[in-house]
């Protein structure tokens, strides 16, 4: 029998795993496919988890080929259908209480112990799985902190190259880089990762110059442009998820409102409902997983005498409803944005402006460009709603025109030329120059 000390001894009667430390070292050769870990904290909606996914996706089917692992914090994973050679590690989730402080989710154990298991969970999976390249989202060192450890694996055993992904906007810059300085971002940054890929356009806005980010970290910038959803629809199986009842009229415009996670949207799921013409429109309401039950009960309740009208609380495919749709209202978020612009759709945008800032930047950028609507939360009328489905503003100009929307293709030429630096794997094929 094994000695307690072996390196090698597998304690399951313990509920341990005792991993030879060889195991988690690179030197079992190259992967027969490029392996790409992809971490988000999502302590709060799903924009996270849904960009990591759509990454995913287009380089499992791209000629790269990557097989990826999701690391995510949204047990709401579960709901989205995976293509082949993506899957995903759900971590125990963390909420915020009515005090606005992080607890723990649905264990009944302290923050800092849950902390320590998402972490330990996250350094486990990342020395089994051994990717080729690791994307975070957003938050540098993760969720207070929880990717220290795996970062500093990273770095000092291993040749993964680190990825910092960042949506096109964060927060108002003041808010941005208190943030950083307060959570030691930028030292992680230079400490821990080769690339910063923003999924923006730097003629929309400038992250590097509005948060003022240093020489050292700035020459890490890549802008690779938003990313384009009708690319991932015309690549993935052709399958209806959405209600039949979608199907309308060809003399009745099909209108759709999207909340987002359902968080704090309500205002616009009401004054849309108040709003939607009686007649000559089909209304399809997107409430999302995160509305509170009180006020989506609610909701329904209001639309029950509506036939025009049809209430969804979740569709993991909202993509093929916006692509549907004659005209869009939305609050704001990074990938609902990216889908209007994508699917070429007029949008009356109605972003959120507490506690960040985020959504009214992106809403006003784009509507100097023209491509958009706006409506501040404050002027928020069922009478503004119904203006705007009922006005003849001409058709927006396109954005492709306008806007860089090749992100997923930049984003897989942006990851061959990493996994190609690792000296210990083959190069991937196609193209190298972006």
């Amino acid at each position: 029998m094994p000695k307690e000390g072996d390196s090698k001894t597998v304690c399951m009667g313990s509920s341990r795993l005792r991993l030879d430390q060889e195991m988690s070292k690179r030197n079992s050769g190259p992967h027969a496919q490029p392996r790409v870990a992809l971490y988000s904290h999502d302590t709060m909606g799903l924009g996270h988890l849904r960009r990591n996914l759509l990454i995913a996706q287009s380089l499992a089917e791209s000629d790269i080929q990557a097989t990826s692992l999701l690391i995510t914090g949204a047990y709401e994973a579960n709901f989205f259908t995976f293509p082949a050679g993506v899957d995903c590690l759900t971590l125990p989730r963390l909420r915020k209480d009515s005090s606005g402080k992080y607890v723990s989710g649905h264990l009944s154990i302290s923050i800092n112990d849950l902390v320590r298991l998402r972490a330990e969970s996250i350094c486990s999976a990342v020395k089994v799985f051994q990717p080729d390249v690791f994307i975070v989202d957003k938050i540098p060192v993760g969720a207070f902190g929880e990717l220290l450890p795996t970062l500093r694996f990273l770095r000092q055993q291993t040749g993964t190259k680190c990825v910092l992904g960042l949506r096109d906007i964060l927060d108002a810059p003041e808010t941005v880089m208190a943030e950083w300085k307060a959570s030691e971002s930028r030292q992680a940054i230079s400490e821990f990762f080769d690339e910063i890929w923003i999924y923006g356009d730097s003629q929309v806005y400038n992250s590097v110059s509005e948060y003022d980010w240093p020489p050292e970290i700035a020459k890490k910038a890549r802008f690779t442009g938003y990313l384009n959803q009708s690319c991932r629809l015309s690549k993935s199986e052709a399958e209806n998820t959405l209600p039949t009842s979608t199907e309308n009229p060809k003399s009745e415009e099909l209108i759709v409102c999207t909340v987002g996670g359902g968080q704090d949207g309500h205002a616009l799921a009401q004054a849309f409902i108040e709003g939607l013409p009686n007649s000559g429109f089909q209304g399809v309401l997107l409430t999302g997983p995160f509305m509170p039950e009180k006020l989506l009960r609610s909701l329904q309740k209001n639309a029950e005498n509506r036939p025009n009208l049809r209430v969804i609380k979740f569709s993991s495919e909202a993509d093929q409803l916006i692509s549907r749709a004659d005209r869009v209202l939305a609050m704001g978020g990074y990938n609902t944005v990216c889908s209007l612009l994508s699917f070429q759709k007029p949008a009356l945008l109605v972003p959120r402006v507490f506690p960040r800032s985020e959504q009214w930047i992106r809403a006003q950028k784009l509507q100097h460009l023209g491509v958009v609507d706006v409506l501040h939360p404050g002027h928020l009328t069922p009478a503004a709603i119904a203006n705007w489905i009922t006005s003849d503003a001409p058709k927006p100009p396109k954005a492709s025109d306008m806007i860089d929307l090749n992100g997923l293709a930049r984003v897989e030429k942006l990851c061959r030329l990493l996994i190609n630096e690792n000296t210990n794997r083959p190069s991937c094929p196609a193209e190298r120059v972006l």
